[in-house]
């Protein structure tokens, strides 16, 4: 790899940071590509990224940046995960780690907090923004479900008495 191939894996690397949300950091020592590519089409599935990167080219992406704070833990086989929501990659990294103990999250960062491997599964624990969203709109439709059928009730009953003394009146 010349310098400027490096240069342009830095900046690559730099316009990847400054738009994510979260980064985990892992290492994959004795991952196979196979289990590489599983990994990287699950991330990709939750709407995140896996990179493998060398620790010097990353550590020079990390400089200007909000998680410069991380770059103490690039130190072996590295890899990242990122994504915009602040669980989804966290979430596929611990779970593919539970699988296979290739796989160790080490660390990462969300936004200025920089996180410790626990401060990530307790992370990955979280449900994600899509279904907060949807837990949200369900607490949202609830109220109006159950005022519907509130309001329904006492004309029902009403109906069912008047129902009951046309029958006996006709009786």
């Amino acid at each position: 790899m010349n310098r400027t191939e490096k240069a342009e894996l830095v900046t690559t690397m730099g316009a990847v940071f400054a738009k994510t949300n979260l980064i985990v950091v892992t290492r994959y020592s004795g991952l196979t590509v196979e289990e590489i590519t599983d990994l990287r089409r699950r991330m990709r599935a939750a709407g995140a990224g896996f990179k493998v990167t060398k620790n010097r080219i990353t550590r020079r992406a990390l400089d200007g940046t909000r998680y410069k704070s991380i770059d103490g833990l690039f130190k072996g086989p590295t890899a990242i995960a990122y994504s915009d929501d602040p669980v989804a990659a966290a979430k596929v990294a611990v779970e593919y780690s539970d699988k296979n103990e290739k796989l160790v999250v080490v660390g990462g960062a969300l936004g200025n907090t920089v996180l410790d491997a626990n401060a990530v599964k307790a992370l990955a624990t979280l449900p994600s923004l899509d279904e907060l969203r949807g837990k949200l709109v369900g607490l949202l439709q609830a109220p109006a479900t159950k005022i519907a059928g509130v309001l329904q009730a006492p004309a029902g009953q009403l109906a069912r008495v008047f129902g009951a003394y046309a029958k006996r009146d006709a009786a």
